[in-house]
């Protein structure tokens, strides 16, 4: 019986891995090629001049709070179309992309009024005029693409909680193709337009949003798999019913991305007090776990899909065996990149730097990474499948806990108090994330059992297994 159940067990999380794994790729494969975006804006304006390289990671450094809070709150629209499309309510799911669109573009607004009036706050970290200049009218020109960016993101949502992912991995490949020849345009001055520089590279971002949104809209209309819902479409006014929802469990969500990415934009700044090679030697490592982080970034909003799909129609079983499913898989994924870390750190920070101080210290930070490769990944599986329930209140204040209240004290204690330098500091990252893992892993545990323990859980578990093994 237990060599039964064994087997069963393997095999109902081989199925469910492969179910996530066909429905996030696409996902994962968006998220770098958007990535890669922001790699070309980097590489081109290091080709045109050092302030403009400057202004840009500036702007760049300025953006990503505000966008991730954003983001952070409109992908939580995704568990809501998921469980709605668990439960075959249609309407509903139109009504809820109308009105996340409405409030995409009031995050719009508030993200251009931060945005546009950042440059008091340059001149007051005390960087160059030029620098400030670059970075000021490349967060003006980015500007122009917050309307179409968020609302993407609504769409893409709606698509991808109905288990259909590839648009926005062809979509996003034709927006790397606009970006790359449009900086070539705007950036150096080709074509008959002014050489802007890395400002180019923000005009360039917008005119990207803008493409990528039309596509999708035009996608969303006109595609036959969403005739059912089109009959739906109608206009209709901010509904405060619907939008509270969106941000009862959008904005625990978002402020929960922060403190995270929170706690790696402290450790970096705090990384200048070791000098210029511990800064560089940090970005580098950081710059390839960011790269890695990308996979079960991406798995995780498959996750939540899933799990928030299988909770809509009733599945709880399956709700718990996907989540759990999902939060291994992610870990997996995550060993095998530490595997390379570990193997190939050489040959890695090779592609970044040629100085042997600053590679030196890269080896190093990247066995740090390979440690916290694991607990990254089971902390952003875990989640996915928290957010596929709706919760994020919760796990917001255990980011906080956890990232602020733990894992940067320990950074600081141990690399500044105690002396270790960078790698005592990534020790605060690696128990920080690990932390978040194992309560974020708990919470989905508790919340299942919630779900099992409930009478009108519709399946058990032997039901399901024959399903998949009739014989």
């Amino acid at each position: 019986m237990k060599q039964y159940n064994l087997s069963s067990r393997f095999k109902r999380f081989s199925h469910e891995s492969s179910l996530t794994l066909k429905l996030g790729l696409p996902v994962i494969i968006a998220h770098l090629l958007q990535t890669l975006m922001q790699f070309v804006d980097t590489i081109m304006a290091g080709h045109v001049s050092s302030h403009d390289l400057a202004g840009l990671a500036i702007a760049t450094a300025l953006y990503h709070p505000v966008y991730l809070l954003m983001l952070g709150i409109l992908i939580s629209l995704g568990s809501i179309i998921a469980q709605l499309f668990g439960a075959g309510k249609q309407q509903e799911i139109v009504t809820n992309v109308i009105q996340g669109l409405w409030l995409s573009q009031v995050l719009a607004v508030i993200s251009i009024l931060i945005l546009a009036n950042l440059e008091p706050v340059l001149y007051l970290m005390g960087y160059e005029p030029e620098v400030i200049r670059v970075a000021s009218d490349y967060l003006q020109a980015l500007c122009w693409g917050m309307p179409p960016v968020f609302a993407f993101l609504v769409l893409r949502m709606f698509s991808e909680s109905l288990s259909i992912t590839r648009p926005t991995m062809y979509i996003s490949l034709i927006g790397l193709g606009v970006n790359i020849v449009s900086n070539y345009a705007l950036m150096f001055g080709h074509f008959g337009f002014p050489a802007l520089g890395a400002v180019g590279a923000g005009w360039t971002t917008s005119m990207v949003h803008w493409v990528m949104f039309c596509a999708m809209l035009i996608f969303c209309l006109k595609a036959s798999m969403f005739a059912s819902y089109q009959k739906f479409i109608a206009f209709s006014r901010p509904s405060w019913l619907y939008l509270r929802e969106i941000l009862r469990i959008g904005i625990p969500n978002g402020f929960g991305i922060a403190a995270e990415v929170g706690l790696f934009a402290t450790v970096s700044l705090l990384m200048g007090t070791f000098g210029v090679t511990a800064i560089a030697g940090h970005q580098v490592a950081i710059s390839v776990a960011s790269l890695t982080f990308m996979l079960p970034m991406g798995l995780s909003i498959a996750i939540s899909i899933r799990v928030g799909q299988a909770k809509g129609r009733g599945d709880y079983v399956g709700t718990r065996y996907i989540g759990y499913a999902g939060i291994i898989l992610s870990v997996l994924i995550m060993a095998v990149t530490a595997t390379v870390f570990v193997n190939f750190p050489e040959m890695i920070v090779a592609l970044y730097s040629d100085d042997p101080d600053v590679r030196s210290l890269a080896v190093q930070l990247l066995y740090m990474a390979a440690v916290f490769q694991l607990s990254d990944g089971m902390q952003v599986g875990a989640l996915g499948a928290l957010r596929g329930l709706k919760d994020t209140r919760v796990p917001f204040v255990t980011n906080v806990v956890a990232y602020w209240g733990v894992g940067l004290p320990t950074a600081y204690l141990v690399g500044v108090y105690f002396n270790f330098g960078p790698v005592g500091m990534w020790v605060g990252l690696i128990v920080g994330l690990s932390i978040a893992a194992v309560l974020h892993s708990w919470r989905f545990r508790v919340l299942t059992r919630r779900l099992l323990s409930q009478p009108e859980a519709k399946k058990s578990l032997d039901d399901q297994l024959l399903q998949m093994n009739p014989d």
